[in-house]
């Protein structure tokens, strides 16, 4: 996946000069493109050291902060947007962090790698975990502690009676909304409680 491309894409789902609350950040490439292509503001949160530091070096704001620890430092709709891109599946409390998402902030944009997409199931079928270029790991040195689904994403959501405003798939870089679930190996949502 192109990830310019893709960092574009969810950047027009962020409406112009919203402050925004990047959960699991990364090296901030995100909140950066933000910040100058959008006219946002606000904070990254990150675990990781070198990531922090990456953050820090192209002017990001940053938060170290462990998401399975919650997000109890910030308010209700303290922020526009809340951003969870390819985070959900590396936390053990992803059904919290999913309702935190819709409390701290007026909307939330959720991405993660849809378990479902067609090649996906092909391997399982032919009996073993998947390895693609969106799931790049052996089911043993996986950083992903959970997979999940458009379908399972959807559930969740009604669950805990969270509105889904847009959902689509991404492939290549290209947006696809005729059978995301089967055809794109990324789920991106759009919510708000």
């Amino acid at each position: 996946m192109n990830k310019r491309a893709f960092i574009a894409t969810i950047a027009e789902l962020v409406p112009q000069g919203s402050r925004v609350l990047d959960l699991g950040c990364g090296d901030g490439d995100l909140l950066n493109y933000l910040q100058l292509h959008r006219g946002c503001d606000g904070y990254g949160v990150e675990i990781d050291d070198q990531n922090v530091l990456q953050c820090v070096r192209r002017g990001v704001q940053v938060l170290q902060l462990n998401l399975d620890e919650g997000l109890k430092m910030f308010e209700d709709s303290s922020f526009d947007v809340v951003l969870q891109i390819d985070t959900l599946q590396n936390l053990r409390n992803a059904e919290t962090m999913v309702i935190e998402t819709v409390r701290v902030g007026k909307i939330g944009i959720v991405a993660f790698p849809n378990f479902a997409h067609w090649p996906n199931r092909l391997s399982i079928l032919r009996g073993a975990m998947p390895v693609t270029k969106r799931l790049p790991y052996q089911w043993y040195d996986t950083p992903n502690i959970r997979v999940g689904t458009f379908y399972d994403f959807e559930l969740l959501a009604q669950k805990n009676k969270i509105k889904i405003l847009d959902s689509f798939g991404v492939k290549d870089s290209h947006v696809m909304r005729a059978f995301p679930n089967l055809m794109a190996p990324t789920a991106v949502f759009k919510i708000e409680g």
